[in-house]
């Protein structure tokens, strides 16, 4: 953040100029909207980050889920003459033609949150997010925990077909399935990550195959659809299994309520990270191509500690 020092020395004023300082950093921060709830915690970190910082300043700008204006903002940004890009993207496929335009001008790339196509990596500095696949395998290792051995009938929520993170942690799921006979995958739906879309999904499925006890969501949102779903149905808690991912305050909340378990994907942590890795590429200094955020377990025994970390 540019700021003119002026310094008492020896009873007077003594100037410092800008040139005299070590020079100011500028990232442009192109997020994909400032309306989705869960990206408004990575944004927050990002942010938080800037004030920690005193020799950077982070510019953030909303694409409104929009890609033809994500990509405007990128343009934008590096006609500034930015120091680096940090990226929220509003899909994979987009990151090649950002990465193109980075590397054409010089500047630092690094993609937060959605994974980029493993061919576009070359076009990235750094990637920063969590193991979609682990996600899924940990919310699937709960399942199998809890069933402990008796059948489990399987809805899967779907995020929208085709962004890594729907792929990967629906593979994450089916990598520990597939070595249980007891559970078996009755149907697949995508809901789009939206709890009004998981509602109606899982109240037309559970009123049509009664014999579902387990559902397994992309997402917190289509989770306690689920839950609602359930409800309006009279299911009990007892009767079915439903366990999310992301761990949202409002994921939190119906935890132990309808909600079995989720699986923490730190926004914080990713938001922070990516902000990091950006600053010190723009340092000059070298970075990781890929930046791990661990996913965690949540269950009602430790919810606290997880709603502490929203406060």
């Amino acid at each position: 953040m540019k700021k003119t020092l002026l310094a008492a020395l020896c009873g007077g004023l003594l100037l410092i100029s800008q040139s005299s300082m070590a020079k100011n950093l500028v990232i442009g921060a192109p997020m994909v909207s400032f309306a989705d709830k869960w990206q408004t915690y990575v944004q927050d970190a990002i942010r938080k980050f800037d004030e920690e910082h005193d020799d950077v300043e982070i510019k953030l700008s909303d694409a409104n889920a929009d890609p033809s204006r994500l990509l405007n903002d990128v343009e934008t940004f590096i006609d500034q003459g930015v120091d680096a890009l940090l990226v929220v993207p509003t899909d994979p496929n987009i990151v090649k033609v950002i990465g193109r335009k980075a590397k054409k001008a010089g500047v630092p790339l690094i993609i937060v949150n959605r994974k980029p196509n493993d061919e576009d990596m070359k076009y990235v500095t750094s990637y920063v997010g969590s193991d979609e696949v682990e996600g899924g395998k940990i919310q699937a290792n709960y399942i199998v925990n809890s069933l402990n051995g008796k059948q489990g009938n399987t809805l899967i929520l779907l995020g929208p077909l085709g962004l890594d993170a729907v792929t990967k942690r629906t593979e994450g799921n089916k990598n520990i399935f597939k070595d249980h006979k007891n559970i078996t995958v009755v149907t697949e739906q995508e809901g789009k990550w939206d709890r009004a879309k998981g509602i109606e999904i899982a109240e037309n499925v559970l009123a049509a195959k009664k014999e579902i006890n387990v559902v397994v969501s992309n997402n917190d949102e289509m989770a306690i659809g689920a839950i609602l779903a359930s409800r309006k149905l009279g299911l009990k808690d007892e009767d079915l299994i439903i366990v999310g991912l992301d761990a949202t305050p409002d994921a939190l909340e119906y935890l132990g309520q309808g909600l079995d378990a989720t699986v923490f994907q730190s926004a914080q942590g990713q938001g922070y990270t990516g902000a990091e890795m950006a600053y010190l590429a723009a340092k000059g200094q070298k970075v990781p191509e890929v930046k791990w955020v661990p996913f965690e377990l949540v269950t009602p025994e430790n919810k606290e500690e997880y709603q502490a970390k929203y406060k």
